[in-house]
């Protein structure tokens, strides 16, 4: 079930999963039937790659024709109903070297025995120009951390998912306007929050439009955008909050603890094992797989069945064939 951080935040969970994709969403299954509490942050429904496919008609099992997001959403109620407990959070920053493992999100902190990262591959290679060097100063990328900073001011918000529209509805409470900065021709989230969106009169959506740079001295004073065929314009803007997507592995938060490829990717033995005891990754931060949604469901699997023998202090987490 979905928990605030307050209340997940007074227990060790045997497990920690960072990403709630197909991967991480099928660990939980396996490690929530096998009754390790298991503890599942992730930065809202709709923000990932499998999320935002509009059909799906290949998933085994699966006859009928049906959305990402909707696979996906299946997999949580289903660890759910095994016990899983989810929340929504953004995590900055880890410790996975300690005992036990910590990660700390804009909203709370942590605490679990073994964690398995999910976080896929859609973090941005590129930041958008101007953007870090006024992070602090008008760039953000925590409306619920920043807002109150913007009070009867001028925002934009950059981002076409569950997360970019949940935070632009967030700033309407201290911002007088808020532009909603929109790659694509329509809003991909879900339909309550579009109509949400759309019915707020302080909030302006620019479809189809770029962010193409953040301008401003010592803090941002606008914004460069591009509609999709017109000329360039500037949004005059005191603050920028960026939830842009890209083609990455997410795995800033792990720092310098984990080893990563010239692609950025974490490396793995066979059974999702990380170099850290108790840490596994999974799914789209491997590259070296095809990207397929069954594939990251058995690569979740695979770790979850990996947790278990790591938490009953087996000495060897193969399977008993290998």
């Amino acid at each position: 079930m979905s928990i605030e951080p307050e209340q997940a935040m007074q227990e060790v969970y045997d497990v920690l999963i960072i990403g709630a994709g197909p991967a991480g969403a099928t660990a939980a299954i396996y490690t929530a039937r096998a009754e390790l509490s298991t503890l599942v942050v992730h930065r809202g429904l709709g923000t990932g790659a499998a999320s935002m496919a509009e059909r799906i008609v290949n998933y085994p099992g699966i006859p009928d024709e049906l959305t990402g997001d909707e696979l996906v959403r299946r997999m949580h109620a289903q660890a759910e109903s095994f016990g899983a407990h989810f929340v929504q959070d953004a995590i900055l920053t880890t410790d996975l070297e300690s005992e036990p493992n910590s990660a700390s999100g804009n909203q709370g902190y942590y605490r679990a025995r073994s964690v398995i990262i999910a976080t896929g591959s859609m973090g941005r290679g590129e930041q958008v120009d101007g953007e870090e060097d006024l992070v602090g100063r008008g760039v953000s990328y925590c409306a619920t951390c920043d807002g109150a900073f913007f009070r009867d001011q001028v925002v934009a918000v950059a981002g076409n998912h569950n997360e970019a529209i949940e935070e632009a509805m967030l700033l309407t409470r201290f911002a007088r306007e808020v532009h909603l900065l929109v790659q694509t021709p329509e809003l991909r989230a879900d339909s309550h929050l579009i109509e949400e969106i759309t019915a707020e009169d302080r909030v302006t959506i620019h479809l189809a439009t770029r962010l193409l740079e953040v301008l401003g001295d010592d803090e941002v004073t606008a914004v460069r955008i591009r509609p999709r065929g017109q000329e360039e314009r500037t949004l005059h803007v005191s603050g920028v909050f960026i939830y842009l997507q890209g083609r990455r592995p997410i795995t800033d938060f792990v720092g310098d603890q984990l080893e990563r490829n010239d692609a950025g990717c974490l490396q793995v033995g066979a059974m999702m094992e990380t170099a850290l005891p108790g840490v596994f990754a999974v799914g789209d931060l491997l590259c070296n797989h095809l990207k397929q949604l069954v594939v990251a469901a058995g690569d979740g699997a695979t770790a979850a069945r990996a947790v278990e023998r790591y938490l009953s202090g087996r000495e060897r987490l193969q399977p008993d064939w290998h």
